[in-house]
């Protein structure tokens, strides 16, 4: 297949290129603004890279979607600090701009598979319920796993204005779902859950940026030193999922010719893998003391911060995020295989090696001697 990534050199997008050219039979073209974690596939002869942003370049979107088999839509703001400090770029970008590009493959009859977002879901129905009802018992009982067909989405008032992101991805999901009853379109949806792997940030000090996710801002303070700020006291629970996991279960659908992936949605996560921000914070600590430390650099102060301090002031977090992967089970014979610690140390890795060769490649310092 003739398969169009666009906002491909992503984390997501530049594995996901790499799983579909070792395949050997797809062609694959990918777009994006920077193409920093594509350097190593632009002289395979099955791929192309234009440098090239939805926004602006319509008429170069519009040829590229007319020669697909299958688009792939990864373009999108999925940066917490953006929600709260940019929400209009948000808005343009993940739901105006990617709105287009479903128009377009509904007009040209071309098939969509379009990244949407776990927080669509928004927090868990049982963070709703009055403390005194929520019992160790109830919550015992409780199932708060996400489905992608009977969950409710829930988010908070206006004035938090993270919930931009999820409510952007969520409208264009049920406009996507509208042009497929409407007209025809045939489109897969996927929703990850907190993928990790390498590849996957860059480090806050090496670009004065604090934007990065949580796992490159842990990291920069293990390498570095500084400080691991948990958020709001690092409560929050998250389900993770390694990216070679991830990929296969995307390039399922992706290849799926049964028609069994069309006009569904699918969670793509690890429901074995949950942990609480604070526990994945200390089991990053234990792996880099044990495989990376050098014995002698200060290890990272932990310390719980204000998610609006650190974020901004419209911020504000889902409770848990659990994913009923049923449907990927028995449409696609896909499970995760990755357990959480192999994850994390694989990941961590990965910035490892990238951080020490850097520094490796470094001009000495020249000594100076009086004469």
């Amino acid at each position: 297949m003739r398969i169009v990534l666009l906002g491909g050199g992503g984390f997501i997008g530049s594995h996901l290129a790499e799983w579909l050219l070792a395949r050997g039979t797809h062609d694959v073209i990918a777009t994006d603004i920077n193409h920093d974690k594509l350097r190593h596939l632009l002289d395979h002869g099955r791929f192309t890279y234009f440098d090239s942003d939805i926004h602006t370049d319509v008429q170069l979107t519009r040829q590229l979607v007319e020669s697909a088999d299958v688009v792939v839509n990864l373009v999108a703001v999925a940066t917490p600090k953006t929600y709260t400090l940019n929400p209009l770029h948000v808005f343009e970008l993940d739901f105006l701009d990617n709105l287009r590009v479903a128009q377009m493959c509904a007009e040209m009859n071309r098939r969509l598979v379009q990244f949407s977002t776990c927080e669509i879901y928004g927090p868990t129905w049982l963070s709703l319920v009055p403390p005194e009802l929520a019992t160790p018992e109830f919550i015992a009982r409780a199932d708060i796993t996400q489905s992608e067909d009977s969950t409710a989405m829930i988010t908070g008032p206006i004035n938090e204005t993270r919930w931009i992101y999820a409510t952007s991805k969520h409208l264009l999901e049920r406009v996507i779902h509208a042009l497929g009853m409407q007209q025809g379109l045939d489109y897969s949806i996927i929703r990850p859950f907190n993928f990790v792997g390498p590849r996957f940030d860059f480090l806050p000090s090496d670009k004065d940026d604090t934007s990065p996710r949580m796992f490159a801002q842990f990291m920069d303070a293990l390498l570095r030193g500084t400080r691991i700020s948990l958020v709001d006291g690092g409560a929050a629970q998250r389900c993770y999922t390694y990216i070679d996991d991830a990929v296969e279960c995307i390039g399922r659908i992706l290849e799926d010719r049964t028609g069994s992936t069309s006009r569904e949605a699918f969670n793509i996560g690890n429901p074995g893998n949950e942990a609480s921000v604070v526990e994945f914070a200390d089991m990053m600590i234990d792996i880099y003391k044990a495989q990376y430390w050098d014995g002698v650099q200060p290890l990272p102060e932990v310390v719980s911060v204000p998610g609006k301090e650190f974020f901004g002031p419209g911020y504000a977090d889902c409770d848990r995020r659990i994913p009923d992967i049923t449907k990927a089970r028995e449409l696609l014979g896909w499970a995760p295989e990755w357990d959480l610690r192999s994850l994390i140390s694989s990941t961590m890795d990965s910035f490892v090696s990238e951080y020490r060769s850097r520094a490796a490649e470094r001009p000495a310092p020249v000594a100076l001697v009086a004469e």
